[in-house]
């Protein structure tokens, strides 16, 4: 059961003289806000502790304002064979990308996460799909172990919460979501200046690139589907960062008359597809058709091959269960 797995969670932290910590590659707003919140907390208490992601070892503009950012590990120091680790919002072992290898060789693997698509590739798996974010069970475990917040860990739970739940405004906003939303804000978060570096400030170069993907977003009216991508020469001539596309697919996602929302990213290692349900259709089975992930409203997936032929599996895959029309 959930309960007695996090019991074990906790009592292998309590234990460990020391913890590797990891998220996904690419981390976005939950993994990173609940990798470093799990970092702070250690510090806090006493746990000697790495954290880490793979390469590459960037994160988007919008996250520099993390508290712990700059202490996180380089992907090449992380330990080899750690005797505890632990992975956060991490579906799968291959999301790990270069640190895979290190949970391999651990000892003792924890996996916090709430994608219902996580494989359980753990000793101890704390995954709990109805939670709405990562963070909210970074936030259970730090219970179990009595650990008080700070409020660094606070800033960084509240990132991994506003973030996964679309500033309160998806379907898994639930009162657990406030209860907790209301803890972190008592340790005086900068709210307003966090949301505005989350959401809504950026480059000049990215609005610029922004509007060359929304021009050529294309509408499928009869599978529901609305779709744009980014290549790597769009990122050259913008000068933009692939980090700083992630919020391009909640413009996308907007288009009143699609029920799918698809951004495809052109990158080294294939076609990166970010997914976003506008209803109840399940993108996170979608996305799992090709070895991806995620949530039943927010998922993606990486394909080997080009912006127009991982389209075109893309819509063939969505034919064969197309989202029903909206009332």
């Amino acid at each position: 059961m959930l309960a007695d797995e996090l019991d074990r969670a906790a009592l292998l932290v309590a234990e460990a003289e020391g913890l590797a910590l990891a998220c996904h590659v690419c981390p976005d707003g939950d993994a990173l806000g609940s990798l470093l919140a799990m970092h702070e907390l250690c510090r806090a208490n006493g746990k000697p502790a790495v954290a880490s992601w793979s390469e590459p070892f960037e994160v988007g503009p919008h996250y520099r304002f993390l508290p712990g950012l700059s202490s996180a590990t380089k992907p090449g120091d992380f330990p080899a064979e750690p005797d505890v680790m632990m992975t956060f919002d991490c579906g799968s072992l291959d999301r790990l990308g270069d640190l895979r290898d290190a949970a391999v060789a651990a000892k003792s693997l924890v996996v916090l996460d709430h994608h219902a698509t996580n494989s359980c590739f753990g000793t101890v798996n704390v995954v709990d799909t109805e939670a709405a974010a990562t963070a909210v069970v970074v936030r259970r475990l730090a219970t179990r172990l009595d650990w008080k917040l700070t409020r660094d860990a606070a800033i960084c739970l509240y990132t991994g919460l506003v973030t996964d739940t679309g500033r309160f405004q998806y379907s898994n906003t639930t009162p657990e979501v406030f209860a907790l939303a209301e803890e972190l804000a008592s340790f005086d978060l900068p709210i307003a200046s966090m949301s505005r570096q989350l959401f809504e400030e950026h480059r000049f170069e990215y609005l610029q690139l922004v509007g060359r993907c929304v021009a050529r977003t294309e509408l499928d009216r009869d599978l529901h589907l609305v779709v744009t991508w980014v290549t790597e020469a769009d990122l050259r001539q913008a000068g933009c960062t692939l980090e700083e596309t992630e919020g391009l697919i909640d413009i996308v996602r907007r288009a009143a008359e699609a029920e799918v929302a698809a951004v495809l990213k052109e990158t080294e290692e294939g076609i990166r597809v970010s997914l976003r349900s506008a209803t109840s259709y399940d993108v996170a089975a979608l996305a799992a058709r090709f070895g991806g992930g995620g949530h039943r409203y927010a998922a993606g997936f990486l394909l080997p091959g080009t912006v127009v032929e991982v389209l075109a599996a893309l819509r063939d895959v969505l034919a064969q269960n197309p989202p029903p029309p909206r009332d």
